[in-house]
Parts: structure tokens; sequence; C-alpha cells
């Protein structure tokens, strides 16, 4: 049993795209998030990325697509020293949900259950209040956001005050780094 650190993608590791990330064109790391999955490398969390892409069920772009991109993402983290366990997609569009759309915790359970994670001992960090939502549904330790992405928006807006407190950090680096390291 161990514990996690599930990370959304888009603003978190990689900048966000206003039309999707469709193409590896569009894939831009934040230098800090690399390095961050550097230093969490040997730590005793698995690393899980959680990601709804919504252009799959808005028939944008084919679910293939997204996972090659993932896997394309996942050996660029590799190659920096970086790991990424598991990487879980939501290709559900709003209105489609089946389940595992943030905010519901299915991607997050999906997880716990094949990896044999210990929730109430995990993290999760993304860039918007859905992200806090699911792991808030799925029992994690804490959820928190980073201002990376469209995270400074989301703090801003009124739902926010809802999920208070939410922890914030200006990025991933900043997060991994005073809630694990």
């Amino acid at each position: 049993m161990h514990p996690a650190i599930f990370l959304d993608r888009d603003g978190v590791i990689i900048e966000n795209c206003d039309r999707y990330v469709r193409y590896w064109d569009d894939v831009h790391f934040f230098p800090q998030a690399l390095a961050a999955l550097a230093r969490v490398r040997h730590t005793p969390y698995k690393v899980i990325m959680v990601t709804n892409q919504s252009a799959v069920g808005r028939g944008i772009l084919p679910l293939d697509t997204v996972i090659s991109l993932n896997e394309q993402i996942i050996e660029v983290i590799r190659q920096h020293d970086g790991r990424v366990d598991a990487a879980y997609i939501c290709p559900d569009a709003p209105g489609q949900e089946t389940g595992c759309r943030k905010p519901l915790p299915g991607m997050l359970l999906q997880a716990a259950q094949e990896h044999h994670l210990v929730l109430d001992q995990s993290i999760m960090i993304g860039d918007a209040l859905t992200d806090v939502q699911a792991g808030r549904a799925a029992g994690v330790r804490l959820a928190a956001m980073v201002l990376t992405g469209r995270g400074r928006t989301q703090a801003a807006q009124p739902e926010a005050a809802d999920l208070a407190p939410i922890p914030l950090y200006d990025d991933l680096q900043a997060a991994l780094a005073a809630l694990i390291l």
C-alpha cells in the first residue's frame, strides 16, 4: 500500500492550450514541473496523472491521440529523471459523465484500486476547483491548487470560498516542496 501524488496534466505539468492539446507541438512543459517530478522520484509516493480530456467526448480528438500524447509527456518526464507511475484519462465531455470526469472521483478511485493506494495519505494537486473537489470526494489527505494554468483565475472564483480553505502554491515545485519534500 502506497500513498499517491495525483496530478492534473494541463496547467500543472504542461501549459493549458485554448484549443486543446491536439498535437505534440501544443505541448509546452513548465520547467519547474519537470524539476519537481525529478525531486519526488525516490519518494514512496506513486505519481499518478489524472486528466479530463473532453476533446475526445466532443469529437475533436481521438482517444488514441490523447493516449499517445500522454505517453510522450511521460517519456519527457523520464528523460528529465522524473517519474509518472500511471496516467488516467477521462474522455467525457460535460454532460456525458460516466463517473470519471473531475469533479467526480472516478479516476482517483480506479487508480487507488489498481495500484493499491492509500487515499487518506495521498494528495491531489491541480489548477482547477474540480481537481480539489475530485480529491476531496476520493478522500485524499489534502487537495491543493497551483496558480499556474487556470489556478489563479479559479482561486478567485466565488465557488472557491465554498471549498475554503484550499492550499494554494505558485507552481508544482512549490506545492511538492511544501507537501512532500
